[in-house]
């Protein structure tokens, strides 16, 4: 994975039109079937070339919604994240 989007997301799409490389989707391509927004792991790159933290936890108004997660299939990721910091699941923005 790369950022995580929890349950505690409203559906608003701040994150969305922010992500650089197109990798969330909304509720209706959520491939869980959940109702909320999806993070592509094999797309999402934690904004490394793009900005100084990832946009999509930059935009999102509701607090500790959008989480680091174990790296796996990401092209790219934040090297000064911790593997603690990502089994924690701890906000990308606190």
């Amino acid at each position: 994975m790369a950022v995580l989007i929890n349950d505690t997301c409203i559906n608003c799409g701040a994150c969305i039109d922010e992500c650089p490389v197109e990798a969330i989707v909304d509720e209706d391509d959520n491939p869980t079937g959940e109702e909320i927004y999806y993070v592509h792991s094999d797309k999402c790159v934690e904004c490394v070339s793009h900005h100084d933290e990832p946009a999509c936890a930059t935009a999102c108004p509701t607090e500790g919604c959008i989480t680091w997660s174990e790296i796996g299939e990401s092209p790219a990721h934040r090297e000064d994240i911790t593997s603690e910091q990502r089994s924690n699941k701890e906000p990308v923005v606190a």
